[in-house]
């Protein structure tokens, strides 16, 4: 074993360099000074499916004011005509939501009410966007400027000289599928709607959004639509509304949004709360806001491309989840009914499939204070309305997506400490959750597949069964599924034991080995189970059915809580490891990293899920597998794999691995940058590889971090010298490939020493990380 190892050692010394670091030339030339958020670029992920959006936000904000051009999620930048700019986005989903309240600047007679036929056509080289702004020139001649605060979005619209100056406001339109809207001209400066969607990837909702829109000046016009029909004069209506200003002296409008999902009261006060500031003054707020929080991050080194993507991907990890609550703490809850949060702010839209394996732990490091309320507000979920969520837009389940990601999300916050004074509450919800269904006359379907799962160890896949409630189905995805909730099994065993509740601890360790059951010897993968316990589907892994987004392959290393038991399942370190090789393509990454990992493991679109054998970076159940080699004695592969994974992170448009989902792909580029990642996803490991800059200064909350501050060091890191020869902790020497949270709190420096070729650090079998028994 050991004389193989160290051949592998030295045939991975001629990997190819990578674009990825930039020469000692090249950092030395970098400046760190200047502002970082001249650094994001909003337009990254904006086509080709990573379906960011570029408009105003502020970190955790409400409102996310942003052009809308056809794409169901609301910007694709290969479309070249502005629908309106719209009040809700939410980064990188893969499903049609949001885009309330449309509003447009035009200028002539309003004839038409249908926004595809009224949109305004423009160029991107009259676009410009930065964290909290976003600028452009549309061809009608009017330029049109967003801001935004937490709950308000501010517009500017410049108008050529012109007695018709229009402002659209369309209720009736959105990304969702509309479900009824009215609006209102309260007085010559003010407009209020109301307006209820349906929608995300289903038919699921509804859920009422309410807005009042502050003018800076009086309109010399006013009007309303229902259908086709404009009536000037008229204040109420059912599609929209517009506004007319005489610009022939002054050109320029300004205009206030609040957006409240309680009540029209809680729009007007937020309005009061965050209004009544000009355009100027909130922009340059929003800026220092981001610049505040970007600034927990200070990185030397690396080329301008590689910090552009960098702190555009830290900027995209804070724009969610979103403040759900109004100014003055109401909001409303699953239960349908209005609820006050006090002492915190209620947070909302939970994409937890894909943020509890990489955004949960960047948020718990660098925003826990933010982390900690949104932990309370899932727990708060389960008080009002009686269950935990599994996909949550506002106050509404989905159900999109399958499994149990609530358990490791909500274990993740125990473990970083974030659930101090209410760990015995959340403990409850997770033990109602991981040992029960929701009643059927709940909307959410939680652990859909529980009692099979928990009579005969897995959950059975049934492709035909018809969906009980809106959403996915766990039934659909059976193997997936039991992965899942194994996981989330694993995880809870780890709080309950904590927390001294041991006959839980150990009945949820038991159930954390189901994922035993899955594995066929005969091909040597998991497979999908039928209701009657038969392996079921095509005994190919790379096309099996019961897999969500993702195959056999790739699922095989969704054991974070058990990689040695995987290991021994495939056939030990050797077979193991050739596996890893096969599946990351390894021969042809060392030959070329970047194009292995553009033309091999990048399949096809966003959405090829399916039918590969090899890895797939661009989705959330291969995002701790290039770590799997930690565990297999390997590690300098883990840097080889996250390196190139790496280089599909880019400064332009198409520069997003697949759907963003909420920061879940941006977290991971964040962290395996730092060379510091969330290896078992719900615990509290974090698994070590090469940094990609020469120096990172993390700036940390004393009240959750005691150590105030981590700073990582790799100096020297380059192309050329990108393997970990020592790693060491406050200075002392650190053999293990992981360090616990517990150790990370102390911290005050992570040095990793690089050097040209693998070394032997990290291979010893008692430097891998921990099984969660």
């Amino acid at each position: 074993m050991r004389g193989t190892r160290r051949t592998r050692l030295c045939l991975a010394g001629v990997m190819a360099a990578s674009t990825l670091i930039a020469t000692p030339a090249a950092r030395a030339a970098e400046r760190t000074d200047g502002h970082l958020t001249d650094l994001v670029n909003p337009f990254i992920g904006s086509q080709d499916e990573g379906n960011t959006f570029p408009g105003a936000a502020v970190p955790f904000g409400m409102v996310q004011l942003s052009p809308d051009t056809g794409h169901n999620t609301g910007y694709d930048y290969t479309q070249n005509r502005i629908r309106g700019f719209s009040l809700v986005h939410l980064s990188g989903v893969g499903c049609r939501i949001g885009g309330d309240l449309p509003v447009l600047p035009t200028t002539g007679d309003v004839t038409r009410t249908d926004y595809a036929q009224y949109a305004a056509g423009f160029r991107h080289a009259d676009e410009q966007a930065g964290p909290g702004y976003y600028r452009v020139g549309l061809d009608s001649g009017i330029r049109a400027e967003l801001t935004a605060t937490a709950r308000t979005g501010v517009q500017r619209y410049t108008f050529p000289a012109t007695g018709r100056a229009n402002v659209l406001l369309n209720a009736a339109q959105a990304l969702h599928r509309p479900g009824g809207s009215k609006v209102e001209i309260l007085d010559d400066r003010t407009v209020r709607t109301e307006i209820t969607g349906h929608g995300f990837c289903r038919d699921t909702g509804p859920y009422t959004v309410h807005t009042i829109t502050r003018f800076s000046r009086p309109f010399t016009a006013y009007g309303t639509w229902d259908g086709a029909k404009v009536t000037e004069g008229a204040r109420t209506g059912g599609g929209g509304a517009f506004v007319r200003f005489d610009t022939t002296r002054d050109r320029t409008v300004e205009a206030t949004t609040a957006l409240s999902y309680v009540d029209a009261d809680g729009a007007a006060a937020n309005l009061r709360a965050e209004g009544g500031r000009s355009f100027d003054t909130v922009r340059r707020r929003a800026r220092e806001e981001w610049e505040r929080r970007l600034a927990t991050v200070r990185v030397r080194g690396g080329a301008p491309a590689l910090r552009r993507t960098f702190y555009s991907s830290l900027y995209r990890s804070f724009l969610a989840p979103n403040a759900g609550s109004d100014a003055d703490g109401r909001y409303f809850g699953w239960d349908r009914r209005v609820h006050r949060a006090r002492g915190y702010t209620y947070y909302q839209n939970w994409s937890l499939w894909d943020t509890y394996r990489t955004q949960a732990q960047l948020l718990a490091l660098l925003a826990p204070r933010e982390a900690r309320d949104m932990a309370r507000s899932v727990v708060q979920v389960d008080e009002d309305g009686g269950w935990l969520p599994k996909w949550g837009y506002g106050p509404v389940e989905t159900n999109v997506m399958s499994g149990d990601p609530v358990t490791p999300f909500l274990t993740t916050a125990y473990q970083t400490g974030l659930l101090k004074g209410f760990e015995e509450r959340a403990y409850r919800a997770l033990r109602k959750n991981a040992d029960g269904v929701p009643p059927t006359a709940y909307p959410g379907i939680g652990r859909e597949a529980n009692a099979e799962y928990l009579a005969h160890g897995f959950a059975p896949y049934v492709w035909n069964r018809p969906l009980a409630k809106m959403g996915d189905s766990d039934y659909h995805h059976g193997a997936s599924v039991t992965l899942e909730y194994a996981l989330a099994d694993a995880v809870l065993a780890q709080m309950a034991r904590g927390l001294g509740h041991r006959a839980d601890a150990a009945r949820y360790a038991a159930r954390a080995q189901n994922y035993r059951i899955l594995f066929d010897p005969a091909t040597g993968f998991f497979r999908p189970r039928d209701a009657a316990g038969a392996f079921t589907g095509t005994s190919d892994p790379a096309r099996a059915p019961g897999f969500h987004e993702g195959t056999a392959w790739q699922y095989q290393w969704l054991v974070p809580h058990d990689l040695p038991g995987v290991v021994r399942l495939i056939g030990g370190e050797r077979a193991a490891n050739d596996r890893l090789d096969s599946f990351f393509a390894y021969d042809r990454l060392l030959a070329d990293p970047a194009r292995t990992a553009r033309e091999v493991w990048v399949h096809g679109d966003a959405y090829a899920y399916y039918n590969a054998d090899k890895y797939n970076p661009m989705n959330e159940p291969d995002l701790t597998a290039p770590y799997a080699y930690l565990s297999t004695g390997q590690p300098w592969k883990t840097t080889d794999v996250v390196h190139a994974a790496l280089t599909l992170f880019t400064d332009g448009p198409t520069g997003m691995t697949g759907n963003d989902d909420l920061g879940t792909m941006s977290a991971w580029n964040v962290l395996s940058s730092v060379g510091l990642f969330p290896i078992q996803p719900g615990y509290d490991t974090w698994g070590l590889s090469t940094p990609v800059f020469d120096r990172v200064d993390l700036a940390l909350d004393r009240r959750f971090w005691p150590g105030g501050r981590l700073t990582v060091t790799a100096p020297g890191t380059s192309a050329a010298d990108r393997y970990i020869q020592g790693v060491r902790t406050n200075g002392a020497p650190h053999a293990r490939t992981y360090l616990r949270t517990a150790a990370l709190r102390s911290l005050r420096t992570l040095a990793f020493t690089v050097g040209p070729r693998p070394s032997e650090w990290g291979t010893a079998p008692s430097a891998a990380p921990p099984v969660l028994k």
